[in-house]
């Protein structure tokens, strides 16, 4: 009897600068490495999505965000995990992007972000980036 795989609750960042959103590379050594991604990770046990996204920006990335919008939420399985995903925009963050775990980042217009190959979980986003733009966060 094959079990489901586990299911955990994730956050992810959409990072807005000058009307183009920030696309994270996952580094070489975690899985899924080369595809691009939304900048956010695992929620720890007794904590608020809220805080893990300010948390994980921090440890990913060395900034604290200042305005953070929800945006959406979504669940998405993988063949080794689920993942229930809540979405958020931030406008903007106090420090300086820093690539703490050695990924590579690019600043993409949502048209762009079209043509970069991210995770599964996030392509529906980024195709309805490509349509709304940076409308969804005015």
């Amino acid at each position: 009897m094959k079990c489901a795989p586990k299911i955990v609750t994730v956050v992810a960042a959409v990072i807005w600068r000058d009307g183009k959103y920030l696309g994270v590379k996952r580094p070489q050594g975690k899985p899924m490495a080369g595809l691009y991604e939304f900048p956010g990770g695992k929620v720890e046990p007794d904590e608020s999505v809220r805080a893990a996204l300010v948390r994980e920006l921090r440890e990913e990335l060395d900034i604290t965000p200042t305005s953070i919008a929800f945006f959406q939420e979504k669940e998405h399985s993988y063949a080794h995990i689920s993942v229930h995903l809540h979405f958020f925009h931030v406008r903007a963050f106090e420090g300086e992007l820093s690539p703490r775990e050695g990924q590579e980042m690019e600043w993409l217009t949502p048209e762009e972000g079209k043509d970069r190959p991210f995770l599964e979980a996030d392509q529906d986003i980024v195709a309805q980036l490509a349509v709304t733009g940076s409308e969804v966060i005015q």
